[in-house]
């Protein structure tokens, strides 16, 4: 990677959270309104619906890597700038759907753009950021991303009064700022002394066992950690008997992040090294799941959800910054986006599994079973981290 002044550094990072807010805001305050409009509004099929928001995430979180590997080929700044302008051109797309297919092609357009920047714009803070750092900047982009998922569903709402077309041109603004943010305000980044060919690039991430564990590992954590948008949305409507209980739930989750996330980060690493910091966040995040299977009433599960959300804000940065730590500087990008099929396939199989649990244990009244069996792949998961913690400081 080229040289880079301090200055240079710390206004690239400092463009990067304005970035980072701005993304949040806008992703946040479009895409939970997306159900609410097509179905009620538009008249669609909760399925269809249901499909493409589905497709969304699996196009972009499969193709992560590619954008990854790019990155690595033409430099992250370029690749940033198209994907974010894919993305403005998704969302602005979604405002004149009218139908499945062409839903459908709006999503695969805004998941494209996400699966092109993801990866670069997680390669640009690897590369700006130092050892040193790394993890309290992690910490506070987190924050950051906290406060934007609080504001954004409120400024959506708050548009949506006027028209949902406004919700879905205010998100792409967004991310066309960002494009400029990325053009004007990122220094250069490519990598010039890297291995050229893709071949060359996967081949050092095939070759990095403990990369390849760490990633296989967060499959677990995903797996549990996307029940807070599927089992836990279910499970808060019939303990309080009303749809408000979600918006609390999440506001709970929000509110802690922004209160806790910085400052909880920086208690922590005084007592404990970065992986120790994500078994323990991991563990949390296994238990507070488990717990909610003794929860009887809405208070209860708030609480569960609580110390969820605690073990969530110590595992996003830290995991930021292992991935970025044991990741090849010779394929910065193309490792980033590997890491990101932890998630694919991860989330993936825990949407799918976790609203069939709660349907299976519903039928065989088994209410316990879905908790236990998340809260067992969650423990799991930390237990293979633990073991794996001396390989990946070495890789380190």
């Amino acid at each position: 990677m080229t040289v880079l002044s301090d200055q240079v550094r710390k206004r690239g990072l400092n463009a990067l959270l304005v970035y980072t807010f701005l993304m949040v805001v806008g992703f946040a305050m479009l895409m939970p309104l997306v159900s609410v409009h097509f179905v009620s509004n538009a008249g669609m099929a909760a399925a269809v619906v249901g499909g493409a928001l589905a497709l969304r995430q699996m196009t972009q979180q499969g193709l992560a890597l590619v954008g990854g590997m790019l990155a690595d080929r033409f430099g992250v700044r370029p690749m940033i700038c198209l994907g974010v302008l894919l993305r403005a051109a998704g969302f602005a797309s979604l405002a004149f759907a009218d139908d499945g297919l062409s839903l459908c092609v709006a999503m695969v357009v805004s998941a494209l753009g996400g699966a092109l920047f993801e990866a670069p714009y997680q390669a640009a803070i690897a590369a700006l950021t130092t050892e040193e750092t790394r993890p309290r900047y992690y910490a506070l982009s987190n924050w950051v991303s906290g406060i934007a998922s609080t504001v954004g569903p409120l400024v959506g709402v708050a548009l949506l009064h006027v028209d949902f077309q406004m919700v879905c041109l205010a998100a792409a603004a967004c991310f066309a700022l960002n494009c400029g943010i990325a053009l004007w305000m990122l220094p250069p980044l490519a990598a010039p002394e890297a291995p050229r060919t893709m071949t060359h690039r996967l081949g050092l991430v095939a070759r990095d066992r403990p990369f390849l564990l760490f990633t296989a590992l967060m499959m677990g954590y995903w797996f549990v950690a996307v029940q807070i948008n599927i089992s836990f949305p279910l499970l808060a409507e019939r303990l309080s008997g009303n749809q408000d209980s979600v918006g609390i739930m999440f506001a709970l989750s929000a509110g802690l992040t922004v209160l806790l996330q910085y400052h909880l980060l920086r208690v922590a690493e005084k007592w404990l090294s970065t992986q120790q910091i994500l078994v323990l966040g991991v563990t949390i995040i296994a238990l507070g799941a488990g717990a909610i299977a003794l929860a009887q009433s809405f208070a209860a599960f708030l609480v569960c959800v609580a110390a969820f959300s605690i073990g969530a804000i110590l595992v996003r940065p830290t995991m930021q910054n292992l991935i970025a730590s044991m990741a090849n500087p010779q394929a910065l990008g193309t490792f980033l986006g590997f890491s990101s099929l932890s998630l694919a396939l991860g989330g993936a199989i825990g949407n799918v599994t976790g609203g069939w649990l709660v349907e299976f244990s519903g039928a065989r009244q088994w209410p316990q079973l879905p908790w236990m069996i998340f809260c067992a792949v969650g423990l799991l998961s930390a237990f293979g981290l633990f073991r794996l913690a001396p390989r990946a400081r070495e890789a380190a």
